[in-house]
């Protein structure tokens, strides 16, 4: 890879940034705490997702964390909970989840690129949330993802309650939310969690986002949009958001490639314009 960086100038930033070719590999780097998530680790996020934005020359971006685990989450040190006056206040995770969490998934999903997580470890509570807030996932077969704000408390944040009922189906999503049991990764991809399960999580991630890096970005992007908002319309307005979809698509650089691409029988050579 190249351009390999930290996002912050300390010796042991918590986020890194490199890029190989049009993909961006942004790594979770708190190892010693697998990966969970300070405020500091989302600024500095944010700065890569900033720096993949800007980009031109980047059509995608995989996620994937350092050490033996993808994210586990908040790191609660992050809460004061010491006895004392106005302790219901500074415990309290709203602030945080309003403030950090929430404007993480929602840079996630709103990426003008596709995501790939490429889960290495253990994935659990917020850091389940980040990996089904990519696009796709591949995991390795120890991976596992875990819903475990039952097991303090609470309840399933980042965007897990909407993503894990999309992707699993009510009965599904509502059992592990109670139980806060792991789910396996080979039983993830059986249940329609994760796209692969790699022996190299990283390097199957990479091979994909290449992949995908290829194709033409915006029709890609918009794709996600489309199946995304698709749950909150009805049939006929999810025909007629096709229609206006496919008219703005059919403005793009991409669109008249691919036409003539088919028609003179070469592979096509998209722009993600």
């Amino acid at each position: 890879m190249t351009d390999s960086s930290s996002l912050a100038g300390t010796a042991e930033p918590a986020v890194l940034y490199a890029t190989q070719g049009a993909v961006a590999v942004v790594t979770l780097n708190r190892p010693q705490a697998l990966n969970s998530f300070t405020r500091q680790m989302h600024r500095e996020l944010w700065a890569a997702l900033d720096r993949a934005e800007a980009d031109t020359q980047v059509r995608a971006l995989v996620v994937t964390g350092a050490g033996r685990g993808f994210c586990a989450g908040a790191d609660l040190a992050e809460f004061d909970f010491a006895p004392g006056p106005h302790r219901v206040e500074r415990a309290d995770p709203g602030p945080l989840i309003d403030q950090a969490f929430n404007p993480t998934a929602r840079r996630l999903l709103g990426l003008r690129m596709p995501t790939v997580a490429a889960v290495n470890g253990v994935a659990a509570g917020a850091g389940a949330s980040l990996a089904m807030s990519c696009d796709m996932a591949v995991a390795a077969p120890g991976a596992s993802f875990i819903q475990a704000f039952s097991k303090i408390g609470l309840v399933p944040d980042a965007g897990s309650s909407w993503l894990l009922v999309q992707k699993l189906g009510l009965a599904r999503a509502m059992g592990l939310a109670f139980t806060g049991d792991k789910l396996p990764a080979a039983q993830a991809m059986e249940w329609g969690l994760i796209w692969e399960v790699a022996d190299d999580p990283l390097a199957a991630a990479m091979a994909l986002a290449q992949r995908l890096a290829a194709l033409p970005t915006r029709a890609l992007v918009a794709t996600r949009q489309l199946m995304r908002e698709g749950v909150t319309r009805t049939l006929h307005q999810q025909l007629d958001a096709e229609r206006d979809m496919q008219s703005a698509l059919g403005r793009t650089h991409d669109y008249f490639e691919g036409v003539a691409a088919f028609l003179e029988k070469r592979p096509a050579v998209f722009k993600g314009e």
